[in-house]
């Protein structure tokens, strides 16, 4: 056996005695070493290889305890910007399995959109799936989602319509609220402009019946936009922001009951400005959502 694997194995078990509580004696035959070897590794210097797999444990925990959702991937990037540890995910994996910590499990979304039963306007599906844009308000998808909140027996229903940047994927504009009605929807577009007044996207959407809608189609001409639809059925035409709820409940919604409106409002008001400006992303280099919005918004300029 080699050096490297034996050291591993001596440090499962103290880290599995250590942190879980697991006995010496019943540990060591596990993983195919002597106590008295293990006891031999231990009242021994700590090797550099050791001391680094401490330190890396010790910063693991405490990401984990801040964002219990993230997987050893997402893990190592938070080392690598956070804290300077640059390491593989190899590795991360490793300690990952030795202190017990794994991602939370993934939902399916089963979203909230209505179909519009008689459309005004139709448009073709011009984004075509190309979930990629050279420059930021170059295109943006849109979406609705529902969230609960309980009052006793009662159920309550919250519902959070977003536009989403597929060049940083941030978050561009998001507007909650009571209703899903034409409202919300249009809410949502308008702080978009207000807040981007040069932006003329292609505005990609499903075909719920606030975009299906005249009105709506006359404010996206009027701002300088392409209407883009998904086809009927294909929830993947509009992908990009079918992930984004995804994230969203998976990392704080489920799993946890809400008993008050403004507890819920407080978690997404939170976790988009948590997502857009510190949760790194692999498809934007290891950088937020922001940042990538800045650095590319500096190289065009």
């Amino acid at each position: 056996m080699s050096l490297t694997r034996l050291l591993i194995r001596y440090q499962t078990v103290k880290i599995l005695h250590e942190e879980k509580g697991y006995s010496i004696q019943d540990l060591c035959p596990l993983v195919h070493i002597a106590r008295s070897s293990y006891y031999k590794w231990l009242s021994h210097p700590k090797s550099r290889h050791e001391l680094e797999n401490e330190k890396i444990s010790a910063a693991i925990q405490q990401i984990y305890t801040e964002h219990p959702d993230k997987g050893h991937r997402r893990i190592r990037d938070d080392l690598e910007k956070d804290y300077g540890i640059l390491t593989s995910n190899k590795r991360i994996l490793h300690l990952c399995r030795v202190l017990h910590i794994q991602s939370t499990v993934k939902f399916k979304n089963h979203g909230c959109t209505k179909a519009a039963s008689d459309p005004q306007v139709i448009v073709s599906n011009i984004l075509h799936r190309e979930f990629w844009a050279g420059r930021p308000n170059e295109k943006w998808l849109t979406d609705v989602s529902e969230f609960k909140w309980y009052e006793g027996p009662i159920v309550h229903k919250l519902y959070l319509s977003a536009i989403l940047d597929l060049c940083d994927r941030r978050i561009v504009s998001y507007i909650l609220s009571d209703r899903n009605d034409n409202k919300l929807v249009f809410d949502t577009f308008d702080k978009a402009v207000q807040e981007n007044p040069d932006a003329h996207p292609l505005f990609h959407s499903d075909r719920g019946f606030q975009y299906t809608s005249r009105i709506f189609h006359k404010k996206l001409l009027d701002a300088g936009m392409t209407q883009s639809m998904s086809r009927v059925g294909r929830c993947i035409d509009n992908g990009p922001m079918e992930g984004f709820w995804g994230i969203l409940k998976r990392e704080c919604y489920y799993g946890h009951t809400f008993t008050s409106r403004s507890d819920l409002i407080s978690m997404i008001a939170n976790y988009i400005d948590y997502y857009n400006n510190r949760r790194y992303q692999h498809r934007l280099f290891i950088q937020t959502p922001m940042q990538a919005h800045i650095a590319t918004m500096n190289r065009a300029a």
